[in-house]
């Protein structure tokens, strides 16, 4: 079996320890907890009252108002912390070939922000119908939206999905991307 050599040129991170790759390092190396009450929705019924939620993200940084509210939350840490891996990578993407640049995005779950909002008003509406909640909120929910909304904002053109394998989601993603390797040798 020939082994094969993985490099990353760049990085970004969204975390509960930071909402750019310096903060998150310095949230580690000095200890620090994510965990904080929490403030996504009301848990005030529940035994737990914390959670490890990111802070601080404005999603006015990554897009503007209009197309943010086409993005369930996680697309828009994807595409920040995308943007900061392209940015630390040092990428002159006028002297790259698009076509040879894909997307492979990690995800434990997807959307479940908008999914969570849509069952919600579902249940409250008077009319039952399941025909708009899958129209107008499914591109928001699926898993690899994310790779897509990548993709479209730079002009990559070249693999694009998402793997979705809960806690393994970042080994499969690289290990897809080795999989892939060929592609990039054209």
């Amino acid at each position: 079996m020939e082994l094969k050599r993985v490099v990353v040129t760049g990085l970004g991170a969204i975390t509960p320890l930071g909402n750019t790759l310096p903060e998150t390092w310095e949230g580690i190396i000095n200890g620090k907890s994510g965990a904080g009450p929490i403030t996504q929705f009301d848990a005030s019924k529940f035994k737990t009252q914390f959670a490890c939620e990111v802070k601080g993200f404005d999603p006015l940084k990554v897009m503007d108002r209009k197309e943010a509210r086409k993005c369930d939350r996680y697309s828009l840490f994807a595409i920040d912390a995308a943007k900061q891996a392209i940015e630390d990578a040092a990428m002159d993407l006028d002297k790259e070939d698009k076509n040879r640049i894909g997307v492979i995005f990690a995800s434990g779950i997807g959307g479940i922000k908008t999914f969570d909002e849509e069952v919600l008003s579902y249940a409250r509406s008077r009319i039952r119908s399941v025909r708009s909640l899958t129209r107008s909120s499914s591109p928001k929910m699926i898993s690899d939206i994310a790779a897509g909304h990548i993709s479209m904002l730079y002009g990559f053109h070249g693999p694009n999905f998402a793997t979705v394998s809960a806690c393994a989601s970042s080994t499969n993603a690289i290990s897809d991307a080795i999989q892939l390797y060929p592609f990039r040798q054209g």
